[in-house]
């Protein structure tokens, strides 16, 4: 268990360590099969990583013990992995400064998942962006509204934003519910980012009061599909298309096809990291047009 093993990876040595530890027990999915998923992945995950600040979600001891978020890159990161000292959106009144590590390439992902980063998580903006170049609509289920209900309603908002020109790409959380990114332009800020989603939310409220709610208060979801449109603020961060969950199982945020959806035969659980390689191996990457420029929203 105690084992570290010295790899050279694209020309950066470094070690891994406790390849066989127990990393979701209810699979016995190990931290070396944690690493093996990451390296397969690397070529769909990558660019949806690239020049985005990545929060990560560390579950050393495993997903059944209690897990940590980490921003600041780690003591002993090495000096060939790409860091930027960026202002915390949303922190205090000066702004706290964070040394994020930016993943952009396979010696990175897997220095990560050795870390035992299972969830990477990625704002809606890359650094030295003017504005956000993605629009996120995340779909959460109020029980027992579950992910039926989420493919319904993320057809209904596929329509309405084709309406504005903007392409929905689809994707399970991981967990229970969906989530719909969109390429868009990078030129406009957070805020009209939010804001649109937020008028989009409402209207569709309005239309489907028996299954969507706009509002955040947890009393109104029960039966159905929140609209999450605060995604789309700056100091928030979303779980990036390929990332694993810390689920009993390696469940993985993973894009779906569009008749997927239509079919509402999604099962979240069944897409589990081996799962997903073969899907991506079959398929490639459904969601390689969101790293394309997008419009810009109507305002």
């Amino acid at each position: 268990m105690s084992e570290r093993v010295l790899v050279k990876v694209d020309g950066r040595e470094f070690e891994l360590s406790n390849l066989d530890k127990v990393l979701y027990p209810e699979a016995g999915f190990t931290k070396g099969e944690v690493i093996d998923y990451y390296t397969r992945i690397a070529p769909a995950i990558l660019p949806h990583l690239r020049d985005r600040p990545v929060t990560r979600i560390r579950y050393p001891n495993g997903v059944q013990a209690k897990g940590f978020f980490e921003k600041n890159a780690p003591a002993g990161t090495p000096d060939w992995v790409r860091t930027a000292t960026l202002p915390s959106p949303g922190s205090t009144k000066d702004r706290e400064m964070v040394e994020y590590i930016v993943c952009d390439d396979l010696p990175t992902l897997i220095w990560l998942a050795n870390l035992a980063a299972l969830e990477l998580h990625t704002p809606q903006w890359t650094i030295g962006s003017a504005g956000p170049d993605r629009l996120i609509v995340d779909l959460d289920p109020g029980p027992p509204a579950g992910i039926q209900e989420c493919c319904t309603v993320a057809l209904i908002m596929r329509e309405r934003l084709a309406a504005d020109g903007i392409e929905a790409y689809p994707k399970t959380s991981g967990k229970k519910g969906m989530q719909l990114a969109c390429p868009i332009s990078g030129e406009q800020s957070d805020e009209e980012v939010s804001a649109y989603a937020h008028r989009i939310a409402r209207e569709l409220e309005r239309a489907e009061p028996d299954l969507i709610v706009s509002r955040m208060t947890r009393s109104l979801r029960s039966g159905k599909v929140f609209i999450d449109w605060s995604q789309n603020n700056a100091a928030k961060t979303t779980v990036t298309p390929y990332s694993l969950r810390a689920q009993p199982t390696p469940t993985v945020s993973t894009p779906l096809h569009w008749e997927e959806v239509e079919s509402k035969k999604v099962v979240p659980a069944k897409l589990t990291a081996p799962a997903v390689l073969e899907r991506v191996e079959k398929y490639g990457d459904l969601m390689a047009g969101l790293c394309e420029p997008g419009p810009r929203l109507p305002t």
